[in-house]
């Protein structure tokens, strides 16, 4: 049997599943997202490593900037010394909890096959 790929679609760049993977691209974006859709209050930056530990302070600080770009996440700076930040999951993000969770369900599911 010969395959022949000429027939596929391409995915470019206005591919939808192309947009999301680089939406949610990182190894801890998934993490981060998750946890504060669960959470669903202001979460200071240091709990929220702690929960998405062993996460670095910098790789932290980069994909909550990014998600904070795309309006996944607002962050909320208090005047205090030493200074509190905290990050809440918007609406938009929020919308993604559907997704998020059937892939839980998808991983729960499976993890065994995918061992073997």
């Amino acid at each position: 049997m010969i395959n022949n790929f000429s027939t596929l679609p391409t995915a470019d760049q206005n591919c939808p599943m192309v947009s999301f993977v680089n939406l949610i691209s990182g190894k801890w974006a998934i993490p981060i997202l998750y946890r504060l859709i669960i959470i669903d209050e202001p979460v200071r930056f240091s709990d929220l490593q702690r929960a998405v530990y062993p996460i670095t302070q910098k790789e932290l600080t980069r994909q909550l900037r990014q998600f904070e770009t795309r309006r996944l996440v607002t962050r909320q700076v208090f005047a205090e010394v030493p200074p509190r930040v905290e990050y809440q999951i918007t609406e938009l993000g929020k919308s993604l909890r559907p997704t998020l969770d059937s892939l839980a369900d998808w991983m729960r599911e499976n993890s065994e096959q995918l061992r073997e």
